[in-house]
């Protein structure tokens, strides 16, 4: 057992955190911040990240929820238990320090099963949650545009849907005339049918926003401006390299805290060579992200499916850098997007570089996006991993047709054009779309 308490004595809270469900939960408030105590289970095997590290950066995401850690305990233990998780004794520990302490919410660092957290919630006479809900609480309340709301309300759906609890017959609606003798259907049934319903309402809802989205990038895919997704772990600097590269330091939120963005940011810059390109800021990525999550944000992260290019964002002050790296390359396995290239950018160089293997990532480049430092080698860099995506053609085009030049200025990288007879001779970048379009003019 590992007893540590982290505050003093302050004002209690009850309720509100973690319980979710869209419109079936009300919002939170924040005049009075909870009391939490967290629960970790060390396995004794090597894992991506050691326990006091996970369990430091759970509170950090309860303290980003606005919540107070008031405790913390990590139990020793080979295998969770499949009644309580972490066994009875332990159960009674924990139930002894929640009321030593006051807590109103116990959060666990794994995910619970439903039958878990409902034998958990009864034995401590308050609410337990895990990582999960923790997380889907700061998306409730990050979410600013209709889609990120719906993204957020349909990932809460779907974690609270297994968890609906009930008793049978004793929630039976009152039986009566024809047809309806019996125990009829349960209260239960009833509110598990209508999250159904809205579970596929918010999926239609979504799959809109998602095809308008597709529609937007072929007209961008009509033009030889290629895009650019910047990717990260949460909290690595990405918003602000973001402004730094736009100039709008209003514009994308900029907080010391985890999920600061959770919309997408679409914005157009120009490179040193004068190729105009556009820039998406993502939401942060998170070891451990639940595939319902990453699911129900499908439609955000088909920014980085669409990429040319993904530019990562580390945090190169934190020495666990390299398991942010691994963990965000899992999401972008996940979401199909490991095959597009990507310029890992070490960030927080004013900070000071942690002792990271930069032979591991060559490649890399080191900037500070807060003080612009590095960030001039970065854009170098950019464009030239832009222009290798781009092979060079010579097109012969009739001076006649002017349509046909318009176009090529537009979807291609003209480097040299010259005059010869009643022929513009162009020398031009071309991306696959471009080649495809004005393939019958390019000369042999």
């Amino acid at each position: 057992m590992s007893e540590q308490p982290l505050v003093s004595e302050t004002e209690s809270h009850r309720g509100g955190f973690g319980e979710l469900g869209g419109e079936e939960r009300g919002f939170i408030d924040r005049t009075f911040r909870e009391r939490i105590i967290l629960v970790g289970l060390d396995r004794g095997i090597e894992a991506d990240l050691s326990i006091a590290a996970q369990m430091a950066e759970l509170q950090e995401l309860v303290s980003t929820a606005g919540a107070d850690v008031i405790h913390v305990e990590v139990q020793k233990r080979n295998s969770p238990d499949p009644a309580t998780f972490i066994g009875r004794g332990k159960v009674k520990e924990i139930f002894e320090l929640a009321e030593k302490y006051d807590a109103d919410t116990v959060v666990f660092n794994d995910d619970l099963t439903p039958a878990q957290q409902n034998n958990l919630e009864k034995a401590f006479k308050r609410s337990a949650i895990d990582r999960t809900a923790v997380i889907l609480d700061i998306f409730a309340q990050n979410a600013s545009t209709p889609e990120g709301k719906a993204q957020v309300e349909l990932a809460q759906l779907q974690y609270l849907l297994p968890r609906l609890r009930g008793s049978g017959i004793s929630l039976s609606q009152q039986a009566g005339g024809i047809g309806t003798r019996g125990p009829g259907e349960t209260k239960l049934e009833i509110d598990r049918r209508r999250l159904v319903r809205k579970v596929h309402s918010l999926q239609k809802q979504l799959t809109a926003i998602e095809s308008a989205r597709k529609n937007q990038s072929k007209r961008r895919r009509k033009s030889v401006n290629q895009s650019i997704a910047i990717v990260g772990y949460t909290n690595a600097g990405k918003s602000t390299l973001l402004n730094c590269l736009t100039k709008l330091n209003d514009d994308a939120l900029v907080a010391d805290r985890l999920f600061a963005t959770l919309d997408p940011i679409t914005r157009a810059i120009q490179l040193t060579g004068g190729e105009r390109i556009y820039l998406s800021d993502t939401v942060g990525f998170v070891r451990n992200l639940p595939h319902h999550l990453v699911e129900a944000f499908k439609t955000t992260l088909d920014v980085v499916t669409e990429a040319d290019l993904l530019i990562h964002v580390v945090d190169g002050s934190n020495p666990n850098a390299h398991k942010d790296i691994s963990a965000v390359h899992q999401v972008l396995d996940e979401i199909d997007a490991s095959e597009i290239p990507e310029l890992i950018i070490f960030n927080k160089a004013d900070k000071g570089i942690a002792d990271i293997a930069m032979s591991d990532y060559s490649e890399s480049v080191k900037i500070s996006a807060k003080t612009g430092v590095g960030i001039e080698k970065m854009m170098e860099k950019i464009s030239d991993l832009l222009r290798s995506k781009l092979s060079v053609y010579e097109l012969s085009l009739p001076l006649s047709r002017g349509d046909l030049i318009a176009q090529v200025h537009r979807e291609a990288q003209v480097l040299i054009e010259d005059v010869y007879e009643d022929k513009l001779i162009m020398r031009a970048r071309l991306d696959d779309y471009a080649f495809f379009r004005l393939k019958d003019y390019i000369s042999e």
